[in-house]
């Protein structure tokens, strides 16, 4: 899916997540994040895989479930989607699903948007069927996009990225997927062109893909994270009956020495 945003893009004021996705850089963003979950979730397997809000964003294009689902929110605008999906307008926070029912749960940039995150993740965490996955996608605030981002709110400039979001730290997120025994088996940085607003200027910086990857990994402006739930099983042991356990027999001590060397005497007399 190519995302192309409109030409008069470039002099409107990024105010908001839906104008901000218009934009350049918007664009940008979401054709990267594309790309990278054609490519994890296409091995990814089960029955229900749920995407929650950015239906401007396909993430289940490649993967082959029989179930896909995408959870809007009241704020999110109407997208159209193949006719295999199923849309259901809900919050993130109070998922309409039984719990252990999904397999797959893709949430791109909902945390850092969310009143909330961490209801977030529990709510993900009850709807998860065990061994099910969970992507995370977000802004890097560690980033030449998130020192842009802060120093326009110090100086009180415009924001670059949405002013409404509340950008958090890649090592912040995988504490809260560890508190909630989640394994992080996959991670990776990208987008590391330089927080320009033209879509020229931004073409020009293509070179940086590929030096940023393989230099300054970690200062990508986006991250993407995939974690498992993991459930301990617990192995139930009855109750021993005592009465029933056999003691071992007793023996008699073995003969000192000296007692079988008096012993040996007295036969040989």
């Amino acid at each position: 899916m190519k995302h192309t945003a409109p030409a008069n893009d470039t002099q409107r004021p990024w105010t908001s997540w839906d104008a901000w996705l218009n934009s350049p850089p918007g664009q940008y963003v979401l054709n990267w994040e594309q790309t990278q979950f054609d490519h994890i979730v296409a091995d990814i397997f089960g029955y229900h895989a749920l995407q929650i809000g950015l239906p401007q964003l396909s993430s289940l294009k490649e993967n082959r479930m029989p179930v896909h689902i995408i959870l809007r929110a009241p704020h999110d605008r109407p997208e159209e989607q193949p006719d295999h999906w199923h849309t259901i307008n809900g919050l993130p926070d109070e998922l309409p699903f039984a719990s252990q029912s999904i397999d797959l749960v893709i949430l791109p940039h909902v945390l850092e948007f969310a009143e909330d995150p961490h209801a977030v993740l529990r709510e993900v965490d009850r709807v998860l069927m065990p061994e099910g996955r969970v992507i995370i996608t977000g802004f890097n605030p560690a980033s030449l996009w998130g020192l842009r981002q802060y120093w326009g709110r110090l100086m009180g400039l415009q924001p670059y990225l949405p002013r409404e979001g509340q950008f958090m730290a890649l090592l912040r997120i995988k504490d809260w997927l560890k508190l909630l025994n989640y394994s992080v088996d996959r991670g990776k940085f990208g987008c590391y062109r330089l927080p320009l607003r033209s879509a020229k200027g931004m073409e020009k910086m293509g070179f940086l893909e590929k030096a940023g990857d393989r230099w300054w990994p970690v200062l990508g402006a986006v991250f993407m994270i995939s974690a498992v739930k993991r459930v301990s099983s617990l192995t139930l042991v009855g109750r021993i009956d005592m009465a029933k356990a056999q003691t071992a027999p007793n023996f008699s001590p073995a003969a000192r020495v000296g007692e079988t060397r008096r012993t040996q005497e007295v036969e040989t007399l």
